[in-house]
Order: structure tokens, then C-alpha cells, then sequence
């Protein structure tokens, strides 16, 4: 038997919640398949097996969040899975002869030989299992002695637990004592108490003590309705996934909390995305010197520019938005300006230069706000871009961005202006010197001037942007060049070809 344990998926990732399982206890898997959904946090990420063979049990339930390098899912070969190992005689000291100890170490996260995986591989290590511990009474049949085994051994605060398909008890046969999973006794309330881990989760939520609880579930065990019944009407609800552009497109599959009757307020976990967005937040807030510009534009050529690209066949299979101009605008006012794509690094105190641009697109997604990264947008044509645009908010949208596309970015731009605000103060991606914020769009009154040279008032589309950069190595002087030249090419496209 093997068992997969939770892999650093990003740069440095502590830990990761099990939003949701791919496969059953029972399933034959093959290498690479697709088994859990993870959440980081940095987004949600699928992880494929390291192992072929039958899912011997899932070590975690959905909706845990566990430490990088927990056992998640054993797999393995159920005919030579190890025999339980029995406790001693009472009063027989462990080593003595009739003692059973198990010395056989466990391949804990090495795949098979010659098996390649994408992730997974860790070193041999040696895990020491404790003796099985006495029970504590004979159950009355076989199916009751596996089915108490099963539920004494998977809901106990802090043991190892497998998987939560459903409120009611599993009909999976329970997973030998030996598999590498250390035991310990639990407390006369653990034990008169019985509840998979969301049900002890929705307790502690709603201040209900599980003995207190009578319970009406299989077993014996306490079930979400019986709690909801001891808080006097309080729900906790799973809330039903957000599906986007199709079945395959889950976003938001996490526990939530809804105010009953009489409920002044409500609670929602801290974690995951959101979790790291605030971390980033404050501290690029607290450790970067913001200044932040506006200019106002009239953008009706640039509505104009857009409109003839979306009327070309080569752009008919892609979205084309102002947003498209203004991402290439930037990377253009970039030569003119490198320090808006550089990095000031306090630790070996230089000023980095990119000679490449990583351009991030902040998207608003379920989960909290992310900021994928096209690669080396620099090097891409414009329809090339739009491309890349169309695919990194998608992504985002579904959930589905990898903390690989959200790393190494160097120039950010937030389109504020999707949802009807004018412009804003963003504050800089960590790891960044700059951040453009997009205003909405809107058809104002602008004096222009006619071709007799006389100014006049016309109607015309206008929208304002927003620069906040980092102050230690951008000056006003450049700041206020490159914000200029973005607007110098919304106003009129043209103008790009001088650059």
C-alpha cells in the first residue's frame, strides 16, 4: 500500500483544503489520473495519482484543509493489505513473545519503479505504527464491528479521515488498522458523540455541544438535522457549486453559513484565495510607497478601433475589448518608461529591470481576487494577445488558474470600469512596481476641436485611468510619462506606430 501525500503545488505552500474527490474507495486508478481538488492559496488545483492501483481509502475528508505532506489517499492492492496488528496480553510488555509489532516500513510517497508522475515524489520514509489499541467491548456482528470501527476511527477530533460522500455512513469496508495512520484512544464524549467532520464543524459554528445532541443518524451517529434541531432552527447549508459556461466549470463548492431567523450576524471562514489576497494586500499596502495618478480620456477612436477589429475574420473567434488596446498601449509606453516594469529589491538593494513583461489581468472571481499572468505578452501579436486575454479570464472565472499562471508577473492592469465605477486607487501586486486601474467607459460632453480650428462641445466616449506605482524608484516625472503615453494611444490609436 502507498499513500499520496498533499504536494506543494505553488512556491512555498504550508497547506491546502480538499474541495472535492474524483474517485470512491474501490476505484482502479492508473498513474496521472485525476483524483482531488485542492484549494491553495492561490487557486484551485486538480492533482493527478502518483500510484496505479485500487483506492484502498481517502485519508481526508472533503472540506479539511491539511498541512503539505499529509497522507490523502491510500492506494494499493486490497488483497495484501497488512492484518491488523493485535494488542498484547494486559500486563505483557511490547517485545515480549505473543506481542505482534509491525517493522515493516511503508513506502509512504515513492512511486512504483519506472512509473513517471507530475507530482507526488517524495523521499522512503520509515513510519513506526503503534500497536492496535484494546477495545473497549466486542460489537454484537462482523458488519457492526466494521461499521463502529469505521466510525470511531474517522471522526474523532483529529484522527485521519476518509472520505465524506454523504451524511449517512459508508458502506466501504473499514481500512485495516495497520495502514499508516497512528491511533489513539478516544475520550468517553468522542465516543458517545458520533459525527463526520462537517457535522462537528456546523456544532462548533453554531455553539452546540455534540453530547448534548440525541442522535438519530446510522450507527448512531449525529447528523447535520439533528444539530440544526439542537440550535433552535440555526442552518448551516452547503451552498450549491456556481457552475460557469458549463457542468465541468465548479467555482464555489465550500460550506457557508446563512443568518436564521433573528440572526444579527453571520461568519464565513477566512482561507483559501481570500485568505492570501489580504495577506498580499497589506503587505505590499504597509512596505511600498503608493502614489497614485488619473487622466481623463476620450477614448472614441480606440471604441471605434475596436469596433473595425471585431468586423476582420481573423478576430471573429475572439472577444475584442477596449481592454485589449489598453494592454497593448502599456506595453508600449513600457519602452519609453522600463522603471514601470521593474522591481525594487530591498533585499540585495537594486532595482530589477525586466526585460520581459508578465502582464496580469486582476479578475474578481467566487473565491476572492486572483491575478493571472500572460507570459511574455511583449512578444505576442495583437491577435495573439486577445487570444491570451480570452483564455486567462476564463480560466479565472471557472477557478481553474494555477498558481504557475499567477506567479512572476510584472505590470497589472484591473479593469474596474466592468462594473460601472469610474477609476480607483489600486493597490501594487506584490512583486511588482506598478498597477493601471481601467475605468468605465461613458459618452460624456468634450469640448473638441473643428476643422476650422474653433472648439465645440460633442459627444464623446471617455473613461479615466489610474496609475499607482512605487514611489522609491518611480518618480512623479515617470510615472506621469507612461501615463500619458497610455492615454496618448487610447486617444488616438495611431499614434502606437511611433512608439
Amino acid at each position: 500500500m502507498s499513500e499520496f501525500k498533499l504536494p506543494d503545488v505553488g512556491e512555498g505552500l504550508t497547506e491546502a483544503e480538499i474541495v472535492s474527490w474524483k474517485v470512491k474507495v474501490g476505484d482502479v486508478i492508473e498513474v496521472n489520473d485525476i483524483v482531488v481538488e485542492i484549494e491553495t492559496a492561490k487557486s484551485l488545483v486538480e492533482l493527478p495519482s502518483p500510484y496505479a492501483g485500487t483506492v484502498l481509502a481517502l485519508l481526508v475528508p472533503e472540506g479539511e484543509t491539511v498541512a503539505v505532506g499529509t497522507p490523502i489517499i491510500a492506494v494499493g492492492d486490497p488483497n495484501e493489505a497488512p492484518a491488523p496488528a493485535a494488542a498484547p496480553p494486559a500486563g505483557q510488555p511490547a517485545g515480549q513473545p505473543g506481542a505482534r509489532e509491525v517493522h515493516e516500513p511503508i513506502d509512504t510517497n515513492v512511486p512504483p519503479e519506472g512509473n513517471p508522475t507530475l507530482v507526488g515524489y517524495g523521499p522512503r520514509e520509515v513510519v513506526a505504527l503503534r500497536r492496535a489499541r484494546k477495545g473497549a467491548g466486542s460489537p454484537a456482528s462482523p458488519s457492526a464491528a466494521a461499521t463502529q470501527s469505521q466510525v470511531h476511527a474517522s471522526f474523532a477530533p483529529g484522527a485521519p479521515s476518509p472520505s465524506v460522500e454523504s451524511d449517512e455512513v459508508s458502506d466501504e469496508p473499514a481500512v485495516p488498522a495497520t495502514s499508516a495512520r497512528e491511533s489513539r484512544p478516544t475520550t468517553p464524549a468522542e465516543t458517545r458523540a458520533l459525527a463526520k467532520p462537517p457535522v462537528r464543524k456546523l456544532a462548533k459554528d453554531l455553539g452546540v455541544d455534540l453530547g448534548t445532541v440525541a442522535p438519530t443518524g446510522p450507527g448512531g451517529t449525529v447528523t447535520r438535522a439533528d444539530v440544526e434541531a439542537a440550535a433552535n432552527g440555526a442552518a448551516a447549508v452547503a451552498e450549491p457549486a456556481s457552475v460557469v459556461d458549463g457542468p465541468a466549470s465548479v467555482v464555489e463548492p465550500v460550506e457557508t453559513t446563512r443568518p436564521a431567523p433573528g440572526e444579527r450576524e453571520t461568519r464565513e471562514p477566512i482561507k483559501g484565495v481570500r485568505k492570501m489576497m489580504a495577506s498580499a494586500m497589506v503587505s505590499s499596502a504597509f512596505s511600498a510607497p503608493h502614489v497614485t495618478e488619473w487622466v481623463t480620456v476620450d477614448v472614441t477612436r480606440t471604441m471605434e478601433f475596436v469596433d473595425r477589429l471585431k468586423a476582420r475574420r481573423e478576430f471573429r473567434e475572439v472577444k475584442v475589448s477596449p481592454l485589449l488596446v489598453l494592454a497593448r498601449a502599456a506595453m508600449l509606453a513600457m519602452r519609453r518608461t522600463p522603471e514601470i516594469n521593474s522591481l525594487w529589491d530591498e533585499a540585495s538593494q537594486n532595482v530589477v529591470f525586466k526585460n520581459y513583461v508578465n502582464l496580469g489581468i486582476a479578475a474578481a472571481t467566487p473565491r476572492g481576487l486572483v491575478v493571472p499572468n500572460v507570459k511574455d505578452a511583449q512578444e505576442l501579436s495583437l491577435l495573439g494577445l486577445a487570444q491570451a486575454l480570452n483564455q486567462l479570464t476564463a480560466t479565472a472565472r471557472e477557478g481553474r488558474t494555477q498558481p504557475a499562471e499567477m506567479s512572476g508577473g510584472t505590470f497589472t492592469i484591473t479593469n474596474v470600469g466592468v462594473f460601472g465605477v469610474d477609476a480607483g486607487t489600486p493597490i501594487i501586486n506584490p512583486g511588482e512596481s506598478a498597477i493601471l486601474c481601467f475605468g468605465a467607459i461613458r459618452k460624456q460632453p468634450w469640448v473638441v476641436t473643428s476643422p476650422t480650428g474653433e472648439d465645440e462641445l460633442a459627444i464623446r466616449q471617455v473613461t479615466t485611468l489610474a496609475l499607482s506605482f512605487d514611489h522609491r524608484h518611480i518618480d512623479g516625472e515617470k510615472g506621469s510619462r507612461f501615463l500619458a503615453d497610455v492615454a496618448g494611444i487610447l486617444e488616438d490609436p495611431a499614434s502606437a506606430l511611433l512608439f
